[in-house]
């Protein structure tokens, strides 16, 4: 864009803006759709507001030090800081709250980041600091741009900001965001493509020794239970990985899938159908599960008595939310393959059906490519993404690739 296309842009943007403020009208034509979203879930913030405010400055590090993200942004940080200072920019990483846990920047927007409290600790949520790319981009699990007087704070009108989640490659769980900042007058439209580069830098060198969980943490920190069972089956406590065995496991599922509880007669039927196996021995393996639990496990009905995280449950969430993406990186694959289980068979069916009815109706690319190497057989899902991309779209030739060696 030329100088006079961006100032006429940023003449507009600062006319919806006011009239919003002032109005509490934006215009529909006036601003993008995500944009005036974000202004009306900014209302609870001052437009006037003139820097963000602070987390804990130890709580913040703590954070950091235990979270995967560290080890990542060390492997790539000397590119990081080098796309930093060639382009003056102000580079973030958040949490998944949209709390600011590391920055580099280069000179000049180094210091109108700290004038801001754009720096660790920092919150840039929405309730916090009003519109602003970091927020867009946690919340919708997309990759943003906010320029200029798009941003609700009016101290941040001389910003542009481009944003890309971080997901979490083992869960499909968005990790945070890492942003690029820098003056509204260098805007460039190349500058969402390498926030969306930068985001798959990280991911790519997150370690991968991790145990990763649904809180997104290298580690379950939080108390509760969390339930891996698509495509794997891995059972962790507070922090701690359980060694069960499958029918223990397939318990778990099912407790964790009726949280009000199941009598014995009840789940019986669930597990074992019209299999010939006594009570007696689904009493013993409850037994046993009742002390790897540390008795966080009440009778009468069976219930858990702890939180209880699952894949299923993130996997349900993110397709009633209509995030596909975000459903298909969650979707880790069959729900327990080879369980006889009736009621887990049948769920397992309906999760496979909704994803894959998912994508039919929405045939993300990326998606479809991550769904492809689960059921590398599915065509349909396959074709149909394939019908619905230009000819030249980049994902294209390794669908036609996949299409090709499923027999297609």
């Amino acid at each position: 864009m030329t100088s006079e296309d961006l100032h006429a842009r940023r003449v507009r943007a600062v006319r919806a803006w006011t009239r919003f403020v002032e109005e509490g009208d934006g215009g529909a034509t006036a601003v993008r759709p995500e944009i005036l979203r974000s202004w009306e879930l900014s209302g609870v913030v001052s437009p006037t507001v003139t820097h963000a405010p602070l987390a804990d400055e130890g709580d913040t590090a703590d954070f950091w030090k235990q979270s995967p993200l560290q080890t990542a942004v060390e492997r790539v940080q000397d590119e990081l800081r080098r796309t930093a200072e060639d382009g003056d920019l102000v580079i973030a990483v958040t949490d998944d709250q949209t709390r600011i846990l590391w920055t580099y920047g280069g000179r000049v927007m180094r210091r109108k980041a700290e004038t801001v409290n754009f720096v660790p600790g920092g919150r840039w949520d929405e309730q916090s600091v009003g519109t602003n790319a970091l927020a867009i981009a946690g919340r919708t699990a997309r990759p943003s741009m906010v320029f200029s007087a798009e941003h609700y704070a009016e101290v941040v009108h001389n910003w542009v900001c481009w944003a890309a989640p971080v997901f979490d490659p083992v869960t499909g769980r968005s990790l945070g965001v890492i942003d690029l900042s820098t003056t509204w007058d260098r805007t460039h439209p190349i500058g969402l493509a390498t926030a969306r580069v930068m985001a798959r830098l990280i991911e790519g060198a997150l370690p991968a020794d991790r145990r990763t969980t649904l809180a997104g943490d290298a580690g379950p920190t939080e108390p509760g239970l969390t339930l891996t069972l698509l495509g794997t089956a891995e059972v962790w406590l507070d922090g701690q990985r359980l060694l069960l065995n499958r029918r223990q496991t397939e318990i778990l599922a099912l407790l964790a899938m009726h949280p009000a509880g199941l009598s014995v007669e009840h789940l019986h039927s669930l597990l074992y159908g019209d299999s010939s196996v006594t009570t007696s021995t689904l009493k013993a393996e409850v037994s046993h599960l009742r002390a790897a639990l540390a008795g966080q496990l009440s009778s009468r009905p069976y219930r858990l008595t702890m939180p209880v995280a699952t894949d299923v449950e993130e996997v349900q969430r993110l397709l009633r939310r209509g995030d596909v993406r975000a459903a298909v990186r969650a979707y880790g694959g069959d729900l327990l393959p080879g369980t006889d289980s009736p009621a887990l068979v049948q769920m397992g069916d309906y999760l496979a059906v909704s994803v894959r009815e998912a994508l039919l109706a929405n045939p993300d690319a990326d998606a479809v490519l991550r769904y492809s190497e689960l059921a590398p057989y599915d065509t349909a899902v396959v074709e149909a993404c394939l019908a619905a991309l230009p000819v030249h779209h980049p994902v294209a030739p390794l669908l036609k690739g996949k299409l090709a060696a499923s027999g297609g």
